[in-house]
């Protein structure tokens, strides 16, 4: 079985590109779970829990794409330090790959705010694959 950790926000697009790189992998769908988490910026409403109060339009997105293509998914929430907590569910779900997408800031914007997909890139136990949005 080949676990994928898909982190995702509220961007369709961004979510659409990472479910895409995921459906041209090789191999059968049912050789394939996919950990689709929803990155919030706000602490849990319910720790520990999987109760998703609202559901992000990215999430939504990805998962419609995979389960179309009768990919098992699982659901998670991710909580800030976000590139932190991505990290740490890869670890804790055994993942061997995480897809992100990267987002199209200024240098400037980066050194400022600092870049989750930087972050987890360079912090990752396993391999990051970076999608760009269409």
């Amino acid at each position: 079985m080949y676990q994928i950790l898909l982190p995702v926000d509220d961007e369709i697009d961004r979510a659409a590109a990472q479910a895409q790189y995921v459906l041209g992998l090789p191999g059968e769908t049912d050789e394939v779970t996919v950990t689709v988490a929803h990155a919030y910026r706000d602490e849990p409403s319910d720790a520990g829990g999987d109760s998703f109060d609202e559901e992000s339009p990215g999430v939504i997105e990805a998962v419609d794409v995979l389960s179309a293509a009768g990919i098992t998914i699982e659901q998670t929430e991710l909580y800030v330090p976000v590139a932190e907590s991505i990290v740490n569910l890869a670890n804790e779900i055994g993942a061997d790959e995480i897809v992100v997408c990267g987002r199209n800031r200024s240098p400037t914007g980066k050194a400022l705010f600092g870049s989750v997909t930087q972050s987890v890139a360079l912090d990752s136990p396993v391999p990051v694959t970076i999608v760009g949005a269409k």
